[in-house]
């Protein structure tokens, strides 16, 4: 069970943060299209049950996200929630041809986005450009955390050192501006790869990562050497897909995804080990996979997405759901956790 209304540190900042966000990638569409009204309502019903983070993207959509999630957070007062988007990506118009479908590992895993092209851009001139756009779209006056989005070996492979250099010649010094002039509150990064969040790391001090499903109930490789750098560094972190992109919601149906495709049997397999825990213990698979994280000491908060007012809501209750030591306890004993990952009391 997680107090919803208790705020922790984001980094070393002053910016605090309630355990429960908003991760707005289904916004722009992740997977199918969602009604406008929908998309705007199911923002409402995560504020109105608490929540106070909320994370987006130029790319979610091509910057569809970005203009839903400003639609309904400009009626709450700006001072009340904190604010989150990403740079490393320019949307570029497309003309009257539609642009053509990114690959999956490109981030096209979107529907009906918006015409525009997203192009890789992690320089200088093309950060600052990057957070204007972001602020047009939102329709905000500024944005509290921005982070570098998904400079990672996963996405650029055999550019991804090339990549690196870009954001320390670059991205990472227009945001240490931007947060020096105080235009922004905080700056990180957005990846796939808990690898990548070290090798930024030896670039320069980073407040804060949004790791996609690299720390949860099926993976905890970032135990490791990643989260005990974060603690002793003072970086947080924001725990993004705490599904997995889909599963641990699910659970181990034919059609459940694991990161962002077709989930292999053998995860399938794993995730029905777990639910069989859960069935023992009576406990949510979906409760389990909200609150692992938040027993670290380096994540700050969870960012799952929603795609109606129920599901923002459900996240909510999920939060609030007691569960025993005992079932903790069974899924290290079972080897389906590592034996010294934190879990919640």
């Amino acid at each position: 069970m997680v107090d919803l209304g208790q705020r922790r540190p984001l980094g070393r900042t002053e910016i605090t943060v309630a355990a429960l966000g908003f991760g707005g990638n289904v916004l722009g569409n992740l997977y199918g299209a969602l009604d406008e009204a929908a998309a705007v309502d199911t923002v409402a019903a995560a504020y109105e049950s608490g929540v106070r983070f909320f994370d987006t993207a130029p790319l979610y959509g091509h910057g569809l996200s970005e203009h839903r999630l400003g639609a309904c957070l400009r009626h709450y007062p700006r001072d009340s929630f904190v604010l989150s988007t990403k740079v490393g990506r320019l949307l570029k118009p497309h003309g009257r041809i539609p642009p053509p479908k990114l690959d999956p590992s490109q981030g096209g895993i979107f529907t009906d986005e918006l015409p525009f092209q997203p192009v890789f851009d992690y320089s200088y001139d093309g950060t600052m450009r990057s957070v204007e756009d972001s602020l047009q779209r939102l329709g905000m006056n500024r944005v509290d955390v921005v982070l570098i989005h998904d400079a990672d070996e996963w996405t650029h492979q055999a550019l991804y050192r090339q990549r690196l250099d870009e954001v320390k010649q670059g991205a990472l010094r227009a945001l240490e501006k931007l947060k020096g002039e105080g235009t922004i509150g905080a700056f990180g990064a957005g990846v796939n790869q808990a690898e990548a969040c070290e090798d930024l790391m030896d670039l320069g001090s980073f407040d804060c990562f949004l790791l996609a499903g690299r720390y949860t109930l099926l993976e905890q490789d970032a135990l490791d050497r990643f989260l005990p750098r974060c603690v002793k560094e003072g970086a947080s972190i924001i725990l993004g897909a705490p599904f997995n992109s889909g599963i641990l919601a699910t659970g181990a149906i034919p059609e459940a995804r694991y990161n962002y495709l077709p989930a292999p049997e053998s995860v399938r397999q794993r995730v029905a080990a777990i639910e069989q825990a859960c069935r023992k213990h009576g406990v949510t698979l979906a409760a389990a996979a909200l609150q692992f994280p938040l027993a670290h000491p380096a994540v700050c908060n969870i960012i799952p997405g929603a795609r109606s007012r129920a599901e923002a809501e459900r996240n909510a209750v999920l939060m609030q759901e007691k569960i025993p030591v005992g079932f903790w306890q069974d899924l290290k004993s079972a080897k389906l956790l590592r034996a010294d990952a934190p879990v919640p009391a």
